[in-house]
């Protein structure tokens, strides 16, 4: 084939298909397609109407060298390539399937009045575009000449410019100028770009046409993302971060990037009858490469055991790639029935709700789907988990709560010692009674079953700030971070440790992802505070008091602040937080601590701490006195003896 025939654009419909640049356009703007369906498509393109043979689909999309399940690898890219020409698969326009022989391209596609070689395809065209067809002008090497391109596009610059500073540095390492640990294996033995030491699970898409079903695909990508949590030489990306791109629009490369990872994961979830196929690709994000891929199928009494083989063999391919020991198989944990399972990933569903929208109704209906699935299987772990969590802040004013969680988390471990969800649990009801070593060898317990969830380090990170070891709550802090991008998961450490400026900047960031995420704002209250920034304080409690439905409330405190200054806004929130309380609403003594002696009542202050005392074990949707040693917003009652007294109770004063 002379392949200076070969055209780098095609045309068909309001498509226009770029090879050079390996993109499509519709109407001029971009549509997210990857490299896979892209190389597919200009398969299909070769010869418009003349059926392409899976066999030759194979040779030409996947080197000799990839291990893919090709069925499945065939059908997402086919499945992404009409997600992206918004094409009927009933009633197509462009791809047609020919069962048990290949596919068709079926739309008149056109040159765009390109043709020659690629260098040619790079200088400005003066040719208008022109309908003339393709016709038998094959070009059989179009989808090779798209991957070779997109390798070798100004490679020699990038080559010359890299065996340049290459050779420099190894010159001045041998000169003892410059010492840069494993340079040699850097520039003569690396593992290469599709090497992978971190990974997002993107949500499973939901295959089956139901969007009630919707429970049971989310509930296998957070079954997924656990799993492979337990990999310690492996980033995995949180739920709470990953699950923000459920229908994203947004490219691989971009996920990766904004994410900070290698490896992606993609995948879908189909259930029929009794039936349930998952499939799973991954892919080297930065890169968009294709690595692998699978299909698998069971019953669904038998979804999770299905869930973990996935997870299995994405571990042993990973670890394979970056070259780390086995660490055996994951940890077991699923029910033992399909009733126990269905229940408990809807109760999974409703709780991931609640946390979205901070509903109590979500939060009950949570925990009346967590006590069916026990009810159909008394040794599920994960639904004692779920039950603990749907019944953290629910039972407002009473200490019930607790003792539920804590009876939950302690059933889990008597099944399963190794549960560092439970052993998190009662960490953070340790930590609110005081026990402040207990607490921290709880967290440790917990972090060392799962360093990869960003949960556990932020709150052995905040732990180690309230008894006042700031440099180390810092490093958990940032890890943690690292993990769940798009959360907040270190501004409560750097509020600690003064670093107002630092803290603000993130919180702005997540109130840009989440503007009706209530504790965000608390938190930028709290920094401007304690800066000094009354007027941005006062804006932001405003904002607080809005998302609580609370708008007389909002008006009063601007009000207040217009007519007295910060002190009489801040009186109107005293009053605001005390009726809350006295209806039962929500105990939050710490913020009415604060709210007094903003407002210059300093025994009203000490009122509200005592109760923080005396209710310690109900005090979970506020910082209570866990962070008392290091509050700042608490400065003013330092010097107070009744202060020193309440350190001692408390137990961070000898």
């Amino acid at each position: 084939m002379d392949l200076s025939l070969t055209p780098t654009r095609l045309q068909f419909g309001p498509f226009v298909a770029d090879f050079r640049a390996c993109e499509l356009l519709k109407d001029g703007k971009r549509i997210r397609l990857q490299d896979k369906p892209m190389r597919l498509l200009a398969a299909l393109t070769v010869n418009p109407g003349e059926v392409v043979s899976r066999e030759h689909l194979q040779k030409q999309l996947w080197p000799d060298d990839t291990f893919v399940d090709f069925e499945t690898g065939l059908n997402t890219a086919v499945r992404k390539l009409r997600e992206a020409l918004a094409d009927n698969p009933e009633n197509p326009q462009y791809v047609e399937t020919i069962p048990k022989h290949g596919y068709r391209f079926l739309a008149e596609v056109s040159n765009n009045g390109e043709s020659g070689s690629w260098a040619d395809a790079t200088k400005p065209s003066t040719v208008a575009p022109t309908s003339t067809g393709l016709g038998k002008r094959t070009i059989a090497s179009l989808v090779e000449r798209v991957a070779e391109y997109r390798r070798t596009k100004r490679l020699w610059v990038v080559v010359a410019a890299v065996l340049l500073l290459c050779g420099l540095a190894l010159v001045l390492e041998q000169l003892n100028v410059l010492r840069l640990p494993g340079l040699h294996e850097r520039v003569f033995g690396a593992s290469g770009a599709s090497s992978i030491h971190s990974l997002a699970v993107l949500p499973l898409q939901n295959l089956s046409g139901d969007t009630s079903q919707e429970y049971f695909s989310d509930g296998m990508t957070d079954a997924l993302i656990t799993d492979l949590a337990q990999i310690s030489s492996l980033k995995v990306i949180s739920r709470t971060s990953s699950m923000q791109y459920k229908q994203t629009k947004k490219s691989l490369p971009e996920i990766a990037r904004e994410l900070n990872v290698d490896g992606i994961i993609e995948g879908t979830v189909q259930r029929s009858g009794d039936r349930v196929r998952i499939t799973a690709q991954l892919i080297h994000g930065p890169s968009d490469k294709h690595l692998w891929a699978n299909s698998y199928e069971r019953n669904l009494s038998d979804a999770f055991a299905l869930e973990r083989d996935v997870a299995q063999e994405i571990v042993d391919r990973v670890q394979a790639r970056i070259g780390t020991r086995n660490q055996g198989q994951l940890r077991r944990s699923g029910p033992a029935n399909y009733k126990a399972l269905d229940a408990y990933l809807r109760g999974n569903y409703y709780l991931s709700r609640a946390d979205r929208e901070n509903s109590d109704d979500e939060k009950r209906t949570a925990a009346q789907y967590f006590q069916q699935a026990l009810d159909a299987d008394p040794d599920f772990v994960r639904a004692y988990i779920g039950f603990a969590n749907a019944h953290a802040e629910l039972l407002r004013g009473s200490s019930d709560d607790t003792a539920i969680r804590k009876r939950a988390a302690e059933k889990a471990l008597a099944l399963d010692p190794n549960s560092s969800d439970a052993w998190e649990i009662l960490g953070h009801i340790k930590w609110y009674e005081f026990d402040w070593a207990g607490a921290e060898q709880d967290y440790r317990k917990a972090v060392s079953l799962d360093a990869n969830r960003a949960s556990y380090l932020c709150g052995l990170g905040a732990l180690l700030a309230a008894t006042g070891r700031l440099d180390e709550a810092l490093r958990e802090g940032e890890i943690s971070q690292g993990l769940d991008p798009h959360e907040d998961r270190l501004s409560p450490i750097l509020e600690m440790r003064g670093e107002h400026k630092r803290a603000i900047e993130l919180l702005q960031r997540m109130v840009e992802l989440h503007p009706d995420d209530v504790g965000y704002h608390v938190g930028l209250f709290r920094n401007y505070a304690e800066s000094g920034m009354y007027s941005e304080a006062t804006q932001e409690l405003e904002k607080v008091f809005t998302l609580m439905e609370l708008p007389e409330v909002a008006a009063e405190i601007h009000r207040a602040f217009a007519a007295s200054g910060y002190s009489g806004a801040m009186r109107e929130a005293a009053k605001a937080l005390e009726n809350l309380y006295a209806s039962n609403q929500a105990f939050l003594p710490e913020n009415l601590a604060y709210a007094h002696l903003a407002s210059g009542d300093k025994d009203g202050a000490f009122y509200w701490l005592e109760q923080a005392y005396e209710h310690r074990e109900n005090v979970s949707a506020d910082w209570g006195l866990t962070i008392i040693k290091e509050d700042r917003l608490l400065d003013p009652l330092r010097s107070d003896p009744r202060f020193t007294d309440l350190l001692r109770r408390v137990g961070l004063q000898p």
